[in-house]
């Protein structure tokens, strides 16, 4: 691996934490602010189906785009209609945002991070708002190359253009970087879809899609990627 030069990241549930029960507590103060008559545990459950509706339309070749707040303010919209509730759904998702930007590191970012960033340069490229994710990024106080979101280019991963954007701003070749990610349809298919290698960061031990790209690598901590760009560890997926 020594021709990598950059490794880029993908920002929530790869470098910071963005677990359902996170989720769960903002919807518990949304309920509580907006003093709505309904359980955390329905409005959850309406919202995150309409939510993957949103994540589902969105990469069509036909799509219009729409940036995370207007697709959770119109997630939050339906799941109100879908319970009968009267609540705002715009305030709903600016809380939602809101809470986004404080996200927390994994236990090892820090530490990886820092070994990585004495001999690699580091950029995250995230499907996310400006409004959260740039927050978020500098409260880590790394020193990332670049921080570049799907609201900027206006198209979400695994789209090659917001790669191929990544590459051009850093000036660097795919053969030359390195992208680590959590999904492997956004992470590892964009990745791969133009000529970058591919990390998979698994810490749930999910189980891989024989429909999807194969990472090049497999990990279940960050800490594991100085071995693999030096060469001490292979991390075959």
């Amino acid at each position: 691996m020594s021709q990598i030069t950059t490794v880029i990241f993908d920002m929530y549930e790869t470098l910071v934490e963005n677990n359902p029960g996170l989720w769960q507590s903002t919807f518990q103060e949304i309920i509580q602010s907006q003093q709505l008559q309904v359980s955390i545990s329905d409005l959850w459950r309406e919202w995150k189906e309409i939510e993957v509706g949103f994540r589902d339309r969105r990469v069509k070749p036909d799509a219009t785009f729409q940036s995370y707040f207007e697709g959770w303010r119109d997630c939050f919209a339906g799941a109100f209609q879908v319970l009968g509730i009267e609540g705002d759904p715009e305030s709903a998702s600016h809380k939602s945002i809101q809470d986004m930007s404080l996200r927390s590191p994994y236990e090892e970012t820090i530490e990886a991070m820092k070994t990585l960033q004495e001999n690699w340069r580091t950029a995250i490229l995230s499907n996310a708002d400006d409004g959260y994710l740039l927050p978020n990024a500098a409260a880590l106080g790394l020193d990332f190359a670049e921080v570049l979101s799907s609201e900027e280019c206006r198209c979400y991963k695994p789209e090659p253009g917001l790669f191929q954007e990544m590459l051009s701003r850093l000036d660097v070749a795919p053969s030359q970087a390195m992208y680590v990610g959590d999904r492997q349809y956004e992470d590892v298919k964009g990745a791969s879809g133009v000529g970058m290698a591919s990390v998979w960061i698994n810490r749930t031990g999910a189980v891989l899609n024989p429909e999807l790209p194969t990472p090049d690598y497999q990990i279940n901590s960050l800490l594991e990627l100085p071995g693999i760009l030096t060469g001490e560890t292979t991390g075959k997926a």
